[in-house]
């Protein structure tokens, strides 16, 4: 953890209810991300150095460092243009739904804790939509790659959600460099039966088909993944990552939240999805387990309770070619992504491998 963080910035955003600190914070970044001289700044005291050696390429793109920040933190991307000087390799946004988008569910909803580093939320897609999510693609200046994560509105019924997910996706396919199709969030009424393989199918083709279509239209590929939850049986992880390769996604996102509030250490207060710690030795299993299913078909990105430079290294000898964070990001401070990078840099250094590529899935 950075010292500044450490001493000043947490201290100050603990103080507030989780959510306001969320607010908060975001505001405060999104100020930053729209002045060049600041990114510069942010840049100058915590971007990672470089290294050749954790160049990573997946599905069609070039990462310069394999750690992301997650869906979840910035819906709207409000921040881009600031996650890329704190020296991620490349950030997902979202999750966002049609049009105007959907104020979310009702609080109290977001809760941290703290002696489990952990996080409660239970958001359920609140974002200001699509087309606002894709005029702030369109407006960044970094070029690092940016993935939106979609998904539907909590109105829409079940039958109908591909037309969500058709609808978010032409909003913001101009200007994304990945796409994310989310049925794994636990506070979205419902949305979870989505990964039923009968029901993520005609979805997925959905999705895939409409996809093609603008690529062919416009001559452009936009890679298109899934996000999937903890908390499927190991044989439908299985089956939805053969439905992954028969369908033509380009990747897995692996995890999102768990429903397994036994794994802290006491009641969060809330209902909803569990991040951070106690959710990394099943994201973990589960990556090792879709790596070996999938047999090198598909890249893995691993995500759920990273919070250092060991906690990547693992997860990436499991089977992930990349990593994103988020609750660790909260109790770390911005200075985890330079920790995280030249953690990795170092481990590589001190191995028998050339490059950060070498050792995915080396555990598995």
């Amino acid at each position: 953890m950075d010292l500044a963080y450490r001493l000043f910035a947490r201290p100050y955003l603990f103080s507030m209810d989780a959510e306001r600190a969320h607010v908060t914070a975001l505001k405060m970044a999104g100020r930053v991300a729209r002045s060049p001289e600041l990114c510069q700044l942010a840049a100058a005291l915590y971007a990672p150095a470089p290294s050749p050696r954790l160049r990573m390429q997946a599905f069609g793109l070039t990462f310069d460092n394999p750690v992301g920040l997650a869906a979840g933190l910035d819906k709207d991307g409000e921040a881009i243009d600031l996650w890329a000087a704190l020296g991620f390799g490349f950030v997902e946004l979202g999750t966002v739904t049609p049009g105007h988008g959907q104020p979310g569910n009702e609080p109290p909803r977001l809760t941290r804790v703290v002696e489990d580093r952990a996080i409660v939320n239970r958001m359920g897609f609140n974002n200001r939509g699509a087309p606002h999510l894709a005029g702030r693609l369109a407006a960044r200046r970094t070029r690092i790659p940016c993935g939106a994560n979609l998904g539907k509105a909590k109105v829409t019924p079940l039958d109908e959600a591909p037309d969500d997910y058709e609808a978010t996706l032409r909003a913001v396919w101009p200007h994304a460099d990945y796409i994310v199709i989310n049925v794994s969030s636990p506070n979205t009424p419902g949305l979870r039966d989505l990964q039923a393989v009968a029901a993520l199918e005609p979805l997925v083709a959905r999705v895939v088909g409409t996809n093609r279509a603008l690529a062919a239209e416009h001559g452009r590929n936009v890679p298109v993944l899934l996000k999937i939850a903890p908390d499927l049986a190991d044989s439908d992880v299985d089956a939805v990552a053969e439905l992954a390769v028969a369908s033509g996604l380009d990747g897995i996102v692996a995890t999102n939240t768990t429903l397994r509030h036994d794994l802290l250490s006491r009641s969060a207060g809330i209902e909803g999805g569990v991040s951070g710690v106690p959710l990394a030795p099943r994201a973990l299993e589960l990556t090792r387990r879709l790596y070996r299913r999938l047999e090198g078909r598909l890249p893995i990105v691993g995500v759920g309770g990273i919070r250092s430079a060991e906690d990547a290294w693992r997860r990436i000898r499991a089977g992930a070619t990349l990593v994103q964070v988020y609750t660790g990001l909260i109790y770390e401070g911005p200075g985890l992504i330079a920790s995280i990078v030249e953690g990795l840099d170092q481990r590589l250094r001190e191995s028998r491998y050339d490059g950060l590529a070498d050792v995915v899935g080396v555990d598995a």
